[in-house]
């Protein structure tokens, strides 16, 4: 849950500085060495859309009923396993309407899983 609550708090947080810096003027660029520096601190991304093989669909894999962490955890470690650490996942509304504590806990549940196997995950509202 702890998860799940500071994705959607850095979603926000990035959200609003991105309405900021588009009302401020640009600052100077960055001497190479900077730039440098900030860009070791990260690695690169590399990853995909996920999906369960067992949903048809975003819907079916945030839905209690189809809901596949066994899928899910053996999925992203080949991901893992093939060098992936960062996954597109997308959430759907309808999911959340039917059922928003279980969908809460079914994103923790796959957020751990993810964390798990290394990879940070890129939420997308659907």
């Amino acid at each position: 849950m702890r998860i799940l609550r500071n994705t959607f708090l850095l979603a926000a947080a990035v959200t609003l500085a991105i309405t900021v810096s588009a009302q401020t003027k640009p600052t100077a660029v960055w001497p190479a060495a900077k730039a440098n520096a900030w860009y070791a601190k990260y690695k690169w991304m590399s990853g995909s859309d996920f999906i369960p093989s067992t949903a048809i669909n975003q819907l079916e894999m945030w839905q209690a009923a189809t809901f596949d962490p066994q899928t899910i955890d053996r999925e992203l470690g080949w991901a893992e396993g093939i060098g992936f650490n960062t996954m597109r996942v997308f959430l759907h509304s309808v999911a959340y309407t039917e059922d928003p504590k279980g969908f809460k806990d079914r994103v923790g549940k796959y957020l751990a899983i993810a964390d798990k196997h290394h990879i940070k995950t890129i939420f997308v509202f659907f």
